[in-house]
């Protein structure tokens, strides 16, 4: 199970990849990896998939909307977040002057992925962290998902949350960057989607071909 935090193709720095094993009725951690490139993103999906079915969470938009403006999904993601009290400036337009070089890596990324020859089958979905951990908080929670972007404290808080959420093993030091704790809750997201014995709390179709992939979180 794979948690992918991307930044724009220009900015290594802040994307973050982090790989759990799926044991029963929980993640455990595995690695982190941060500052990492397309290709490196590539070779371990790839190696990854020479031992087992892999899930990959990513957080960034996979598609646009033809046009420009939101996607179908976009519009019902936000009303969803603004139901349990969350910001909805966290959900912009794909093609949106601040979204669209994260936008373009998405797709390009996600169809070499699918071009890749591989042992076992490699899923993805898109999938948007802040809300993933919103939708699992408490009432008296909410405040750390509000603020772990900006605030240490928060994310030393959501860091210890994530065992309540059956994932478990994350090392010291995940809480420092906000983009750490994304691809953790890019990966709770995936599992929830791809483990038939549980479900998203929010969840929207792939519609083919020009969205080609499940939104979640």
């Amino acid at each position: 199970m794979i948690g992918l935090d991307l930044a724009g193709p220009s900015n290594h720095k802040d994307t973050v990849l982090t790989v759990f094993q799926k044991s029963k009725n929980h993640l455990t951690f595995q690695k982190m990896i941060s500052n990492i490139s397309d290709e490196k993103i590539m070779n371990e999906v790839i190696e990854l998939s020479r031992i087992d079915e892999v899930v990959i969470g990513i957080d960034a938009p996979l598609s646009y909307e033809d046009g420009g403006g939101d996607r179908t999904s976009d519009k019902e993601l936000r009303k969803f977040i603004l139901s349990l009290g969350m910001k909805p400036g966290s959900i912009m337009p794909p093609t949106f002057t601040r979204m669209v070089y994260l936008t373009l890596r998405g797709i390009k990324l996600t169809r070499e992925i699918e071009k890749l020859q591989t042992t076992f089958p490699i899923n993805i979905v898109e999938v948007h962290p802040g809300a993933a951990m919103g939708a699992r908080a408490s009432e008296k929670e909410m405040e750390y998902v509000l603020t772990y972007k900006q605030i240490l404290s928060s994310r030393e808080y959501l860091k210890n949350w994530f065992n309540h959420q059956n994932v478990i093993g994350l090392p010291t030091g995940v809480e420092k960057e906000s983009h750490s704790i994304d691809s953790c809750a890019a990966a709770l997201a995936a599992w929830h989607w791809a483990d038939k014995s549980l479900k998203p709390k929010w969840f929207f179709t792939a519609i083919h071909p020009l969205h080609p992939y499940d939104y979640c979180c």
